[in-house]
Parts: structure tokens; C-alpha cells; sequence
């Protein structure tokens, strides 16, 4: 079954810099990459710290509707002052190329934690779930849509707290996906990733919060799968199953998941986005208590 890479994208990539440097920041190492451009650890020579310096892919800068609404879309996302958001310090442009410059956070993703730690507890995968919830809401209530929520823009923090043993971040704002997704899908190419994607987002309806719902519960279904909502072969396939068919139960995925996870699943996953629930935070609150078994899920 082939898996859809999260790095495919209409876009293209910023290649290597042939220079050590970008405005005032001096490139260190590589350390991530998606469909938008490519994450380096970096230092800032103005104020002497290490960041996380997205330097955004060359495509991008192409579309004027895009960069009309770069400066303005990531002064609101640097305002926005959440436990859970990874901090924006600085959006610009420099030699033709738009980069991000965020607080560098040494820690896996999402989609690398269990690969460290074994398969994740539905009591892990829920908690996770909540802190990322809180963070769309915030972001939400001021009038900021992710787009692009996948299991790669979330950063997870092993604590020595016992009651609170992982801390997570949301990444990757500051991408004006509305824009892209309007753009792109009038030429048949396409702004998201596909595993996490809402209907209305392939068929180049408006991108709102209920897409970051939907992404959100794809996340928290493949987390406690540990496969994602949908496999097909190839990506024309994977888009009609998120417009068309409906979602495997989860309770036929994961031992000991009752039908009420799959109500609330099936409620969260719903086609038309006015059918899903009213805020991230509900989905999440509904999901943790329809969970019931042995094991205790804190908030």
C-alpha cells in the first residue's frame, strides 16, 4: 500500500543555499522539510540565539496573492501568545526568498514519536490531541486557519512531569493555505497534505476551522490506529475517499475502542463541514468520554 509523503507538493523546494546565510541568519543543519519549503536550524546573529528558520519554497513566492497576505497573516499569527504554538519571532523576505523565523524546539514530531517510544496509549493519543485543540481554538478565535494540521506539525516534548509526560506544539502557521488552496486547485494542483485533508479543501471550497477539525481528528485517528484514516493507492484515490467514503471504524483498528469512539469519529470525519462539531476542544472532550477501559485519561 503505498503511503503518501507529506514532502509532495506543487510548490517546489528552496534548494541548499549556496550561502551560509540568509538576511541576518547563519544556516546550521537541515531539520525538517514539507510541501511549503524546508525547516534549518539557525543562528541569529543580531541577538546571538538558535532558531528554526523556514525558508519557504520558491513557488510560493510566486503567487502575488500569496505574498500580499504573507506580512499581514504572520503578524497576527506572531500575536498569538498560546502554550501550544510554537512562537513566530519574524516573517520577511530577503534575496527573493520568503522565510519564517520560529523558536527552535529540539524535540520529534508526531509522526517520529512512535517510533521512539513504541505505539502510543489512547490515553497519550488523546491528551496530545487536547493540547493541539486548545491551540486551534486560540488560533481560531482570532480568525487564523491552520490548513495544514498533520501528525509533521506537531512537535511532542518528553516531560518529567508524570502527570503531564509529553508537551506538544503546533507548527507551521503563518501559511496562508486559504489562498494557496483557491490558487492551486483551479490548476489542478493542490495545497495540503493528504492524509489530514478535508473534503471541502480538495474540492477548492473555503478553507475554514472545520478543515482544521477534520485534519485534527485524521490526526488523532491514525495516532491511535497507527495507519491513517484512508489507504489508497495513489493520491487521486486518497482524494475521493476523503470526499466519498466513509471512515473505517476505528473500534475494527485498535483493541478495546468502544462504537461510541467510532460515533464520535464519524461525527468529527463528516463530509460537510457544518455536520462536524463546533470547535476542536468539543471534538476532543466528546472523544475522551466516550473512551471507556482500564486506562485513566487525564487532561
Amino acid at each position: 500500500m503505498e503511503r503518501i509523503p507529506d514532502s509532495s507538493g506543487p510548490y517546489g523546494h528552496p534548494s541548499a543555499p549556496s550561502r551560509a546565510h540568509i538576511a541576518w541568519y547563519e544556516l546550521e543543519s537541515e531539520i525538517g522539510r514539507g510541501r511549503t519549503g524546508i525547516v534549518y536550524r539557525a543562528r541569529d546573529l543580531r541577538l546571538d540565539r538558535t532558531l528554526a528558520l523556514k525558508i519557504l519554497a520558491p513557488g510560493l513566492g510566486r503567487n502575488e496573492a500569496f505574498r500580499r497576505r504573507f506580512a499581514h497573516d504572520n503578524r497576527i499569527t506572531a500575536a498569538i501568545d498560546h502554550p501550544h504554538i510554537v512562537p513566530v519571532f519574524e516573517a520577511g523576505e530577503a534575496d527573493g526568498s520568503l522565510y519564517i523565523a520560529m523558536r527552535y524546539i529540539a524535540a520529534p514530531n508526531l509522526r517520529e514519536l512512535p517510533n521512539q517510544s513504541g505505539a502510543l496509549s489512547v490515553a497519550g493519543a488523546i491528551r496530545i490531541a487536547g493540547q493541539v485543540a486548545s491551540a486551534l481554538d486560540s488560533a481560531h478565535r482570532r480568525g487564523v486557519v491552520h490548513g495544514d494540521v498533520s501528525p509533521g506539525n506537531i512537535l511532542v516534548v518528553n516531560s518529567a512531569d508524570e502527570d503531564r509526560p509529553q508537551y506538544s506544539y503546533l507548527t507551521d502557521f503563518g501559511i496562508d493555505i486559504r489562498t494557496l488552496t483557491e490558487n492551486f486547485t483551479r490548476t489542478g494542483q493542490f495545497a495540503g497534505t493528504l492524509n489530514y485533508v478535508a473534503p471541502e479543501q480538495i474540492s477548492g471550497h473555503p478553507v475554514t476551522r472545520a478543515a482544521d477539525l477534520y485534519a485534527l481528528a485524521c490526526v488523532v485517528y491514525e495516532a491511535i490506529a497507527g495507519d491513517p484514516v484512508f489507504q489508497r493507492d495513489g493520491c487521486t484515490a486518497l482524494m475521493w475517499a476523503h470526499q466519498h467514503d466513509d471512515p473505517p471504524p476505528l473500534s475494527q483498528r485498535r483493541p478495546g475502542i468502544t462504537p461510541h469512539v467510532d460515533d464520535v469519529m464519524r461525527t468529527a470525519l463528516a463530509k460537510a463541514p457544518d455536520d462536524r462539531y463546533g470547535s476542536c476542544l468539543e471534538f476532543v472532550e466528546t472523544l475522551r468520554a466516550a473512551v471507556v477501559g482500564p486506562e485513566v485519561l487525564p487532561t
